[in-house]
C-alpha cells in the first residue's frame, strides 16, 4: 500500500520525482528527521515498491504532504468511533481552524440530533403522511418569518 498511497500523493501534487526529492531536502525539519539527501531514483525505487524507506523517511514524507502516517502507510479504511473523535482530547480542525470546547459540544449534538432523527425516519417508514420533508419544513417556517 505505501508505494501506491507515495506514488498519488506525489502526481497528485504535480511533482516529478526529482521535484519532490529537492524539496524534501529542503525541509526545514527536526534533525531526528535529517537522515541523508533524497534523489529522484530512491523516491522512484520506494514507489516500485524495491526498497522500503526507513521511519524517518516516511515521517518526512507525511509531514510534506499534510497526512498521518497510517495514511501514507495506506491504514485509510480504518474505522474511527465519531463519539470517541469528540470526547477524547483530540485537537478537531474543521476548515483549517481548531474547534473550541463549546464547538466540538455543538458539533457533537447537531450530529447526534441527525441519527436520532435518521433511525426515527427508519423506525416509523418514510411514508409517514405526518411526517415533513425539510424542504416543507424550511418553506413553512420562512412563510411564517414573513407574515411575523
Amino acid at each position: 500500500m505505501f508505494p501506491e498511497q507515495l506514488k498519488a500523493l506525489r502526481r497528485g501534487s504535480g511533482l516529478t520525482l526529482s521535484q519532490l526529492a529537492r524539496q524534501l531536502n529542503e525541509m526545514n525539519i527536526d534533525d531526528e528527521l535529517k537522515t541523508h539527501p533524497n534523489s529522484g531514483p530512491q523516491i522512484g525505487s520506494w514507489e516500485r515498491g524495491i526498497n522500503t524507506p526507513s521511519y524517518s523517511e516516511v515521517m518526512k514524507l507525511a509531514i510534506f504532504f499534510g497526512v498521518s502516517l497510517d495514511f501514507i502507510v495506506g491504514r485509510v479504511n480504518q474505522q474511527i468511533d465519531i463519539e470517541k473523535m469528540f470526547t477524547l482530547n483530540n485537537d478537531l480542525v474543521f476548515d483549517g481552524k481548531q474547534l473550541s470546547g463549546r464547538d466540538r459540544a455543538e458539533s457533537y449534538s447537531i450530529l447526534k440530533a441527525y441519527f436520532i432523527g435518521k433511525s426515527l425516519t427508519t423506525l416509523h417508514g418514510s411514508d409517514n403522511k405526518e411526517s415533513k420533508s425539510y424542504k416543507e419544513i424550511t418553506l413553512s417556517f420562512s412563510d411564517r418569518k414573513s407574515t411575523d
